[in-house]
């Protein structure tokens, strides 16, 4: 991975996937702000909204940083290929691609109760100038899921697939952790500087936060962990997490 700077949105990204950056971090002079929608919003017409309001704030398209999705059902291997072409066409067409590299995070997730009836913009995340000299960092990691290998989006990159037992979890649990602190440590940022933890899952995790979650975040623990009743964004995954480092989050109506 590679932290590569990209001016025009205020932000350095961690080089990911086509579909999806591994991380991002404010430049300096400026900060992450995470948008929570009121409602979520058929992602379309979230990234309308979503420009909306990055006009009244006299930002510009590339000034997003972050996307998180949520979708009806967990995709297909196949089916999350071809929303992810949808997605990152998008994404050009916006003008957000760098050098063909795609520097927008996301995670993209199915919630188990009250999912979307399509593909949804939950929230989003933008740079925004600062003038809080030295004030730490602010940043998002991407959501990872259970793989062995994030750029590897097949079944045999799963890690115990087919496997929901408590080992399998805390082995899918550990190796989604060390990514987590892959994306931290190529962001420069470490666990006492996270302020928000993300775990989505269906799978009992009383016993996860005993043994595997709570040990490996350390000072994190302080911030707790967001617990979302949701599957990942493909079938045979069971975990996944993703982080944030931000001050300022706030609500925005969907309403015209």
């Amino acid at each position: 991975m590679q932290l590569i700077d990209n001016p025009s949105g205020n932000y350095r990204f961690l080089t990911g996937i086509a579909p999806y950056s591994a991380g991002v971090t404010a430049l300096p002079g400026h900060e992450i702000v995470r948008a929570v929608l009121a409602h979520p919003l058929p992602w379309r017409e979230g990234f309308a909204r979503m420009e909306r309001h990055l006009n009244e704030l006299g930002r510009p398209r590339a000034a997003l940083c972050a996307v998180e999705l949520r979708s009806p059902a967990p995709f297909t291997f196949a089916g999350f290929a071809a929303f992810n072409g949808e997605y990152q066409t998008h994404l050009a067409q916006w003008g957000l691609l760098l050098d063909g590299r795609n520097p927008v995070a996301r995670t993209n997730v199915a919630p188990a109760v009250n999912p979307p009836a399509e593909p949804s913009l939950y929230a989003f995340s933008y740079t925004v100038p600062t003038a809080s000299a030295g004030e730490p960092r602010t940043f998002i990691v991407a959501g990872a899921g259970d793989l062995r290998d994030q750029a590897d989006l097949s079944p045999t990159a799963i890690v115990r697939p087919g496997d929901t037992s408590a080992a399998a979890m805390r082995e899918k649990a550990a190796a989604v952790l060390n990514v987590m602190q892959e994306r931290l440590s190529g962001l420069g940022m470490a666990w006492a500087d996270v302020g928000g933890v993300g775990v989505y899952t269906v799978q009992p995790l009383h016993s996860l936060l005993e043994v595997e979650l709570l040990p490996s975040l350390h000072e994190a623990t302080k911030c707790g962990i967001h617990w979302h009743y949701s599957r990942p964004p493909i079938a045979g995954l069971e975990f996944e997490m993703d982080l944030r480092g931000v001050r300022v989050e706030e609500r925005v109506g969907t309403g015209e």
